[in-house]
């Protein structure tokens, strides 16, 4: 008899295969060619558009909007990859609602924003599905660069140096290029294998060699980086995971959150993922909301995500948290894990009540959970890293580190928000400064 959602303990195939398709299909859909034009009609154009202003990698969005009206989506493409390279990537992942489109003046107006998001994914979609790369590389300048990790900033930086001539090698801990929008994106954001075929059309640009399997402080050194190549650029994202802190933390059935949704980006199968029947998701950010929504589309029966304080401190958008409750996911906020409790495996997990500022309360209540996954951040990992702030790559405005020949940008480094569109923006940024640095 195949599982339900309602077998017991961690197991595969709660639900069928014609489900799972379904429930992992594409969040937002891209628009046909008649919905993008009746989307971009809606834009005002304005001249000081605070969409721009909001976008962290300043994109001329009105511009954009405007070519896609007037039929020229490929035109609208190169708008957009002029400023953000991983623009078909973000148009899916990045939290718009609360970027461009929250400052949207039909936003303000009428509460109902320009979907400047699925406009952007309409018109990247557009070159990428074609293999076209609008940019050729610049006559070569004979310098080296290395950039270490291929994630959204580590991508972004090669590409720019590549334009701007130099040979760059791209090293990565993992089996495949892309680091967060391969591994650590929910699998209903990116569809279709998108991630990996975005990375291929990335490096069309031609100039940029990609090395996977090599990790910083174990087959790569800080000081060999430094004497073989001209500039570093560090993108190594953060690798470690926060523990609970809690006695029986290494019990089974309790997870790291990355883990489980990098597993489940690369399942070829969905069918043969496991998952439990009751399941406690810890944490309040994306992360945490990916986890438990895919729990609860695999076929969980029960779903909780349980942060430590107040809704409204979740970093999780307003959205993601809608969208977890619409799939039946049970938020529980202002409560603390005080204890795992099982034999071996965990079969249910203690909760304590707290006020707004983490006070416990005294009240307690305990949550069954055949499967507990962790997410309550991640922590930086390498051995000679740059001087550090606040547990990251202390960096100034153009991403240079204390040391001078490297860079570093993305969520290694201190500064902005972990966001993919950030991590675009910053590895661009860099690059121009090496570049400039290079060529002086």
């Amino acid at each position: 008899m195949s599982n339900t959602p309602f077998s017991d303990g961690i197991q595969a195939g709660r639900l069928s295969s014609a489900d799972l398709f379904e429930n992992f299909g594409d969040l937002h859909p891209r628009f046909d060619d008649h919905e993008a034009l009746v989307a971009a009609d809606r834009c005002y154009f304005c001249h000081d558009a605070p969409c721009m202003t909001a976008c962290p990698t300043d994109i001329d969005i009105p511009l954009f909007i405007r070519q896609i009206a007037t039929g020229t989506p490929e035109a609208a493409a190169q708008t957009i990859f002029d400023q953000n390279i991983l623009g078909g990537m973000c148009a899916r992942v990045c939290p718009t609602e609360t970027l461009c489109e929250q400052v949207c003046v039909r936003e303000a107006a009428e509460g109902n924003p320009v979907e400047i998001g699925r406009l952007q994914r309409y018109a990247t979609d557009v070159l990428v599905d074609a293999g076209v790369h609008p940019f050729e590389r610049a006559s070569s300048t004979g310098k080296a660069v290395a950039v270490v990790g291929a994630g959204p900033a580590g991508l972004a930086a090669a590409h720019r140096l590549a334009m701007h001539g130099h040979d760059v090698t791209v090293y990565d801990a993992r089996a495949k290029a892309g680091g967060l929008n391969e591994f650590g994106i929910a699998a209903y954001k990116s569809v279709e294998s998108f991630a990996e075929r975005e990375v291929e059309w990335l490096l069309k640009i031609g100039g940029i060699t990609v090395e996977t399997g090599k990790k910083l402080g174990d087959e790569l050194s800080m000081s060999g980086l430094k004497a073989d190549f001209d500039a570093v650029f560090l993108a190594i994202g953060l690798g470690g995971v926060n523990a609970l802190g809690l006695d029986g933390e290494n019990k089974t059935g309790v997870d790291d959150a990355v883990d489980f949704i990098a597993d489940l980006r690369q399942a070829k199968d969905l069918s043969k993922v496991e998952i439990g029947r009751d399941v406690v998701v810890i944490g309040g950010g994306m992360t945490a909301v990916d986890a438990a929504v895919q729990a609860k589309l695999l076929g969980a029966l029960n779903v909780s995500l349980v942060y430590r304080r107040g809704k409204d401190r979740m970093n999780a958008s307003a959205f993601e948290q809608d969208l977890a409750a619409s799939k039946g996911v049970r938020i529980i906020t202002n409560a603390s894990p005080k204890a795992l409790i099982g034999n071996g495996s965990v079969c249910e997990i203690e909760f304590e009540y707290t006020d707004n500022d983490l006070k416990p309360t005294g009240q307690t209540v305990r949550l069954t959970a055949d499967q507990v996954f962790k997410a309550i951040g991640q922590t930086l990992e390498g051995k000679d890293l740059p001087e550090l702030e606040w547990g990251k790559i202390k960096v100034d405005e153009a991403g240079r580190t204390s040391v001078e020949g490297i860079w570093a940008g993305g969520d290694c480094a201190s500064g902005g928000d972990d966001l993919t569109v950030t991590a675009v923006a910053e590895g661009r940024d860099a690059a121009d400064d090496i570049h400039a640095a290079l060529s002086a």
